[in-house]
């Protein structure tokens, strides 16, 4: 088999905050804003990388989920337990500078971590864990 991973989605309360951080603090391209207000279905991506994707999505909007199970997302987003992604930089310590020089919540700075990997970690406007790993 061929298999890749083409998109992968996070949720978002606030578009026009996450459209800012994926945009202007990460520095992936805007594939598609489908929507309106806070319903908004935006894609994004690294440039230069049009296979890979994230979906940034309004949380909880399935009809199939209850409005217990849309409180407990909520809540879950607030404290930032909800959503997170992986991903990777040749150059850590220039990402983080860059990161940090905007208005991102830093969860930890670049470090050597117990399991061999060097890496950081933010928040996105939504609380998603963001964490970045050095290329080696």
């Amino acid at each position: 088999m061929d298999i890749t991973i083409h998109t992968t989605s996070l949720p978002h309360d606030d578009p026009d905050a996450s459209v800012a951080f994926y945009r202007d603090r990460l520095g992936f391209e805007v594939r598609s804003d489908v929507g309106q207000g806070k319903m908004r279905w935006i894609v994004v991506g690294p440039v230069g990388q049009p296979e890979t994707s994230i979906l940034l999505a309004p949380p909880a909007v399935d009809p199939g989920i209850t409005d217990d199970e849309r409180r407990t997302i909520t809540e879950m987003m607030a404290k930032g337990t909800y959503g997170w992604i992986l991903l990777a930089t040749k150059d850590l310590d220039g990402t983080f500078e860059e990161l940090q020089s905007g208005d991102v919540e830093v969860v930890s700075e670049p470090m050597e971590q117990p399991y061999g990997v060097r890496d950081c970690a933010v928040r996105d406007p939504a609380g998603n864990l963001v964490r970045i790993r050095e290329l080696r």
